[in-house]
């Protein structure tokens, strides 16, 4: 079965009267190259669980069953589950749950399926649920060791941007407090069906075991960064003082911004993860 040929995927499809959901933000990927770029970058092998999210008609569920040891895929949309039963029946490996990925519990989800073990997340994700995904399961604290994502190309240059860009901000800082991000290739919208307006792009987070920057108090590092990145445009001072979400006293920032080195009237933007640890560490000691 060639699910990644639209000739034989449509078909299927119609036998089964689905019809693609815009507000789901269905695309399936229809490329082979890419197809085998994921696979190949995933270092899926027969010891490997994978979580996917989304798996649409079972393009890339396909290929991860043939290579896995345990395939679990979340499902929102039911008119898709009884197709995706099809697809997949030969895998003695695979476990479909029509779910959303936003509401279940993940923390029962991953200990009911891979208990202790580690695994990876595959997904093709829609743009409105892309971030809070990524840092729902960053912030799970569970024990991925990648994950492996189809997300749109603006996604994904905020993720890699540098500090001081425009799109450098709090997705940046949260996927790299984590992860190591990887450009893994390029998916234009010809390589989908429907084929979207936008271009998109497959990214690879290496998971650290430990993230490289210290900091004592996550929530408040995290809070620092929400403040920081929240009114961007003001300096790091005034958006710091004026934040609803920590309580911090203008001297002591500029305190902070001092012993750093750094230029009082600086902007949040121009910091980058080590040294937003840093200041974070200086304004909340425990």
């Amino acid at each position: 079965m060639k699910l990644y040929n639209k000739s034989e995927l449509m078909p299927l499809l119609e036998s089964f009267g689905f019809n693609f959901s815009k507000s789901l933000g269905q695309n399936f990927l229809i490329d082979k190259n890419i197809l085998d770029k994921i696979i190949n970058n995933s270092n899926i092998n027969k010891n490997t669980n994978v979580l996917e999210i989304g798996p649409g008609a079972g393009t890339l569920t396909y290929e991860l069953c043939k290579c896995a040891k345990k395939v679990v895929s979340v499902e929102i949309d039911n008119a898709l589950i009884p197709i995706l039963e099809h697809n997949l029946s030969k895998f003695s490996n695979f476990t479909l749950i029509n779910n959303d990925i936003m509401k279940i519990d993940l923390k029962k989800l991953i200990e009911d399926n891979f208990g202790s073990e580690k695994f990876i997340v595959a997904a093709n994700l829609p743009y409105y649920i892309t971030t809070p995904i990524i840092m729902n399961i960053f912030e799970g604290s569970f024990n991925v060791e990648s994950m492996i994502l189809m997300i749109q190309k603006e996604v994904a240059d905020r993720i890699y941007a540098d500090p001081g860009t425009k799109d450098y901000g709090a997705l940046t800082v949260g996927v790299g407090f984590y992860a190591s991000p990887e450009i893994i290739c390029q998916a234009p919208p010809h390589c989908f069906t429907p084929q979207p307006k936008i271009s998109s792009v497959v990214i690879k987070l290496n998971v650290y075991e430990n993230s490289p920057y210290h900091v004592n108090n996550k929530e408040m590092f995290f809070k620092t960064v929400k403040s920081v990145f929240s009114q961007r445009r003001k300096t790091l001072v005034n958006s710091l003082s004026g934040s609803p979400f920590i309580n911090c006293d203008k001297r002591d920032i500029e305190k902070a911004l001092s012993n750093m080195g750094l230029d009082i009237k600086i902007r949040g933007e121009k910091l980058d993860i080590e040294q937003l640890a840093a200041l974070s560490n200086y304004l909340f000691k425990n």
